[in-house]
């Protein structure tokens, strides 16, 4: 079964009602790379997980020169002191047992797989770094969760849309210093990651509908719930597994008994090579809640402060004016451009630096001059505009529009993907659509088309 046939067939079950955690099974394999790619059928029954701790070996892995770096030693101002020295076989809070290394980032030594001695399943567990900001967003992402899963919302299938933190503790690292882990259900790739598996690295339209559809599910119940993402992209957004995709996990498992993973061997930890999981298929799942803030929806709690990534940040961000829920929808828009057009749809660069005039000026060339309410709203859009809404910067307005922008459709399916954009790349945040108002929206409702 293709891809986008077996995401109709999901939303199908949607609009009838039938809300799954899971989309529909799919003859499939998923891949998982390291020294080999490795095939994954789904079996036709699960595999028992040992609740007795694994030995793994300790010799027969390759070995990286001492001065060669690799993975996280890669990142610019990497500090060794900074990240915890995971080893594969260690058991984590006499309960987790690492089996293998999945990633890192900045904010944490690396993603690992691990089994639990208490459940029969595998989980991930990211260990963060030291620091100010790091410890800030790890406690504020365990205090989304909790309030996401504090929520007792059975019948909105937008919980299921949303990585939640299942468990959360500290270990100690080298010189003492304590680090937060967190732990997850297994997820697979990123957005950024999965449209890369696939023709000129975009999505297809299909794909696109679905994608949106799950992430407007997951955007309507944070919103409802008082929760702002902030950082919605497609780096933010992961691919969940069908049933029997996350099997891959246990192979991860069986090749470190059999064939170690290569790393580096210092003097007081090891460096793994990461494993790199292939496509899954199932639902989008919004993930990573560190910048998000939480308020009353009641009264549409306003917010302040310099949020949103890069050319992601909306208009009243650019302005140092306070925000809403409505930037996130903001964010939606311009993450149509990343997975669908193969790149982004505001550069806003100059001198590899976020230029803010540049940023205004693609803006005025999409979505038309700003209406004379915003102009009165913020005292800084005198620096780019004069009263009457005519742009008085220096940087030129680009020669563009949505029209020329969009490349890949054509006639009505064309004006339809356009008229969502505009439904939430508006200049106030109160003309732009909540996420419940566009469940019903023409282009992600286009796959009717398909059916017979």
């Amino acid at each position: 079964m293709g891809f986008t046939a077996g995401l109709r067939r999901h939303f199908s079950a949607l609009k009838r009602g039938a809300l799954p955690s899971h989309a529909v099974t799919f003859q499939t394999r998923s891949i998982l790379a390291r020294q080999t790619l490795l095939r994954v059928d789904p079996p036709t029954h699960g595999r028992s997980i040992s609740t007795q701790p694994k030995v793994f070996p300790t010799v027969g892995f390759e070995k990286f020169p001492a001065d060669d770096p690799i993975e996280e030693e890669r990142l610019p101002g990497y500090s060794p002191e900074r990240y915890y020295a995971a080893q594969i076989g260690q058991v984590l809070q006499d309960r987790y047992q690492i089996i293998g290394k999945l990633g890192f980032g900045g904010g944490s030594t690396s993603g690992h797989v691990a089994t639990s001695s208490t459940e029969d399943a595998l989980l991930t567990i990211k260990i963060c770094t030291t620091g100010e900001r790091g410890t800030r967003d790890v406690l504020q992402e365990v205090a989304v969760s909790n309030h996401i899963k504090s929520i007792d919302a059975l019948g909105h299938p937008g919980k299921l849309r949303l990585r939640v933190v299942l468990d959360s503790f500290e270990v100690e690292g080298v010189n003492g210093n304590r680090h937060r882990c967190l732990v997850f259900a297994p997820l697979g790739q990123s957005l950024t990651e999965f449209r890369r598996a696939f023709p000129g690295n975009v999505l297809d339209p299909d794909g696109l509908r679905f994608t949106l559809l799950w992430v407007l599910m997951g955007l309507d119940f944070l919103h409802q719930a008082g929760v702002i993402h902030t950082d919605l992209s497609p780096n933010n957004i992961l691919v969940s597994f069908n049933p029997g995709e996350e099997r891959v996990f246990e192979q991860i498992e069986d090749l470190e008994l059999t064939n170690p993973t290569p790393r580096k061997v210092l003097q007081d930890r090891f460096i793994y090579l990461s494993y790199k999981l292939g496509i899954s298929h199932g639902p989008a799942v919004i993930t990573d809640y560190g910048a998000a803030r939480l308020g009353d929806p009641e009264i549409n709690e306003r917010h302040s402060g310099d949020v949103m990534p890069g050319t992601y940040r909306a208009p009243e961000i650019i302005m140092g004016a306070d925000w809403g829920s409505k930037i996130d929808m903001w964010s939606l828009g311009v993450m149509v451009w990343d997975l669908f057009e193969g790149g982004p749809l505001f550069r806003a660069v100059s001198a590899k630096t976020l230029d803010d005039e540049l940023h205004l000026a693609e803006m005025v060339s999409l979505l038309g001059p700003p209406p004379k309410k915003f102009l009165e709203r913020h005292a800084k859009s005198r620096q780019y505009w004069d009263s009457e809404g005519n742009w008085i910067a220096s940087s030129p307005i680009p020669d563009q529009s949505f029209e020329s922008r969009e490349t890949r459709l054509e006639g009505q399916e064309k004006q339809q993907l356009l008229t969502f954009v505009r439904k939430v790349l508006c200049w106030l945040p109160e003309d732009r659509k909540a996420a419940d108002q566009l469940y019903d929206d023409e282009f992600i409702n286009g796959y009717n088309r398909h059916e017979g």
